[in-house]
């Protein structure tokens, strides 16, 4: 039976945040998304959510439509305290790997927001500038890194619809830049575009100078 809103949100509260609010500690909760995909982005979304108004529908995002999603992410907007979104581009993921590219989104996410505590879905030592909570699986247990997770997909999701639009024939808009049959397909039959990620398209397309010019 799928649970009411009101348990839901229950539920992401108590683990973490109504304690935090509770003491008067402003915290944040941070979330990335795009870690797995072939191209673009890894985007981040940083939010310091006050107790009140509790907004019913905030959820991980990937328990949210898209419409849904869009609309929660305009009520976050409207209602959080402090919000930033962090990016690291293709070439960064590169050049430092994706774990120290997400890191370093999350560093920009959270520049200049006051939080003391900042609640991280699962990654550990990023630098924050407040003490450092990382929790497994947060998304799903903390109603602040749920709201994270909603600016940082919704963010993304967008851009890779950009990205559509501006490389037309990889499928982005579909398939938001992950490793499906219909993304390979285009990879291998139009070669990569500037978006995607060399380190992570290396077992479908020859990367190789003398690949490249075949």
């Amino acid at each position: 039976m799928r649970k009411d809103r009101q348990t839901r949100l229950r539920e992401l509260t108590e683990n973490y945040d109504a304690a935090l609010w509770r003491e008067g500690t402003v915290f944040a909760g941070i979330d990335e998304a795009g870690r797995g995909p072939l191209c673009g982005n890894v985007t981040v979304g940083c939010v310091v959510m006050p107790p009140e108004p509790l907004l019913l529908r905030v959820d991980d995002s990937k328990k949210l439509t898209p419409r849904v999603r869009e609309e929660v992410y305009e009520e976050i907007l409207r209602t959080a305290l402090y919000w930033g979104i962090g990016e690291a581009g293709p070439e960064e993921i590169d050049r430092m790997n994706i774990l120290e590219a997400t890191k370093l989104a999350m560093r920009r996410a959270a520049a200049g927001i006051p939080a003391e505590v900042f609640l991280v879905d699962a990654v550990r030592n990023v630098g924050l500038p407040g003490r450092e909570t990382p929790i497994v699986h947060g998304d799903a247990l903390s109603y602040s890194i749920a709201a994270a997770s909603v600016l940082a997909k919704v963010t993304r999701d967008r851009e890779m619809e950009e990205l559509d639009r501006l490389y037309p024939g990889y499928g982005f808009a579909a398939h938001k830049g992950y490793g499906t049959a219909a993304h390979i397909a285009a990879l291998k039959a139009l070669g990569p575009c500037p978006a995607h990620r060399r380190t992570f398209i290396g077992h479908f397309v020859d990367l190789s100078p003398k690949g490249a010019e075949e």
